[in-house]
């Protein structure tokens, strides 16, 4: 198995999903902008879609790709009573869970966003619209778990392009809405189950060839499926600290106005950095490292990290880079047409730029967490990550009033990046990881190339300022063709360095 080439399928297909969520945004951007319409679908949206990325971009994967690789080396058999356990409980716990949801929704969207209290026509359209897309997270959570089954046997293709359906719905769904007059933010909500439901309708068919469910509720789990689910809720709070922080940014700037907004769209843009940096990396590496963890093969096991570790610093560094630049201009390019103002872009812009900072702890959190995931430690994680969650917290209440909504992005990043220095001190005293010399020339490479990168970026925003200015019409083309010149610079450079051969990543 070669790293960068599976890496490359995962992040082809999310790429392609990522422009797509990038078309469905700019419609969303035109037709509601920062409204209260906005608002309200953007926290309707924002639990189920969290909960989304925290089962399919990992950390379900996680818990299960380690015991069910463990299953599987035992007979073939095993691995099928071992995955139909799961499935079946996984299915009861999420019925009860939506179920749950659905009754209690006004409690629930207090929760998630207080500040909306004190506008009710505000937080009644967001109970509204959470109950409607609210039986997406059954649908994509089953999906997961269905990923999950194909991950293990080294099929990333398909778990990766299941997340266009929703793009693609929410597309179809606006543009339908638009010439009907209907309401467009309803209709996105109806739009979000809808898509749940055709993305598991695709992935079941793929895993057909691997697996098939059996659907036999036992509530008499085995003990490698209590010890599995003992593993998950740990699994799922560690590994997604990243959006459980941006959880809590959304709690927290719902007492400001336009701020869920202006989050939601410095979130997306910077979420496509670290589904390449961190998910993908992260995702087609843990199950050949957890294999490697069962067959005790160490020489192996400190190969896949450390090449795990240089490539999401060769796709985090240049993106972290990038995002501190140019971050107006990648916002106004993207989204500054229609309903979504000059303000709008300035304050959305300032959120991309402090994520910015982050982007590089946001991915490598994801591949640290994996070793200790792939020894079946979950614990660790957890604490650490509950850590990082606390701090975020106390920074953000601290300076929220006089910072406003920005201090959640600083919040997000610097939490974040202490909560890599714990991993790697733990790692590191723990002999649980050793850095080879390679990945430290390398690393510097990395640097220097990013830095000539940085130099020709700041000279061509210059040059072409007026071309990115929020009045100029095709300022969008401008955007991508910068992006695309200062990024073949970038890898050109990686190129003459040696950084890109195929034989680095090589893991067998």
């Amino acid at each position: 198995m070669n790293l960068l080439s599976s890496a490359s399928i995962f992040s082809f297909f999310t790429i392609i999903s990522r422009i797509l969520g990038y078309l469905r945004d700019i419609l969303i951007a035109i037709f509601l902008g920062a409204s209260i319409f906005a608002d309200a679908f953007f926290v309707a949206f924002r639990l189920p879609n969290t909960f989304r990325r925290l089962f399919a971009e990992g950390t379900f994967n996680a818990a299960f790709i380690p015991s069910y690789t463990s299953a599987k080396l035992k007979g073939q058999k095993d691995g099928i009573k071992f995955a139909d356990e799961v499935f079946n409980l996984l299915l009861l716990i999420l019925l009860f869970i939506v179920t749950l949801a659905e009754i209690f929704t006004p409690f629930l969207v207090y929760l998630i966003a207080p500040g909306f209290a004190d506008d009710n026509i505000k937080f009644d359209l967001a109970v509204e619209f959470t109950r409607i897309t609210f039986p997406f997270l059954l649908f994509v959570s089953l999906s997961s778990f269905f990923s999950g089954i194909l991950n293990s046997n080294n099929k990333f293709a398909a778990a990766a392009s299941a997340p266009i359906f929703l793009n693609v719905i929410l597309i179809i769904s606006i543009l339908i809405s638009y010439f009907q007059e209907l309401n467009i933010a309803k209709q996105l909500s109806y739009g979000v189950t809808l898509a749940g439901v055709a993305q598991l309708i695709f992935l079941i068919f793929f895993t057909l060839k691997f697996y098939r469910p059996n659907i036999r509720f036992s509530f008499k789990p085995s003990s490698k499926v209590k010890f599995f689910f003992r593993k998950l809720l740990p699994s799922i709070f560690s590994s997604g600290v990243t959006q459980i922080n941006i959880l809590v940014g959304t709690i927290i700037a719902s007492f400001q106005s336009g701020a869920v907004s202006y989050l939601y769209y410095a979130d997306r843009v910077y979420q496509i950095n670290l589904a390449i940096a961190g998910i993908a990396v992260g995702t087609v590496s843990l199950p050949v490292l957890s294999k490697a963890f069962k067959n005790k093969d160490y020489n192996k096991i400190l190969n896949i990290q450390n090449k795990s570790i240089h490539l999401s610093l060769l796709l985090s560094v240049p993106a972290s880079i990038g995002l501190i630049i140019a971050s107006e201009e990648i916002v106004n390019g993207l989204f500054g047409y229609g309903s979504f103002n000059i303000t709008d872009v300035e304050m959305t812009s300032k959120a991309l730029m402090f994520f910015g900072y982050g982007i590089i702890a946001f991915s490598l959190i994801k591949i640290l967490a994996n070793f200790f995931f792939a020894r079946d430690n979950t614990i660790t994680p957890f604490y650490i990550s509950s850590f990082i969650v606390f701090l975020n917290i106390t920074i953000s209440v601290s300076f929220f009033n006089k910072l406003g909504f920005l201090i959640i992005p600083i919040a997000t990043s610097i939490s974040t990046w202490i909560g890599v220095l714990i991993f790697l001190y733990l790692l590191l005293r723990s002999n649980y990881l050793v850095l080879q010399r390679k990945l430290f020339k390398d690393s510097f490479k990395i640097l220097i190339s990013s830095s000539i990168m940085a130099f020709i970026l700041i000279y061509v925003l210059n040059k072409y300022s007026s071309y990115l200015d929020y009045s100029y019409t095709f300022k969008s083309v401008y955007l991508l063709i910068i992006v695309g010149f200062v990024g073949t610079i970038y890898l050109l450079s990686c190129y003459l360095f040696g950084l890109l051969k195929i034989k680095n990543y090589k893991i067998n």
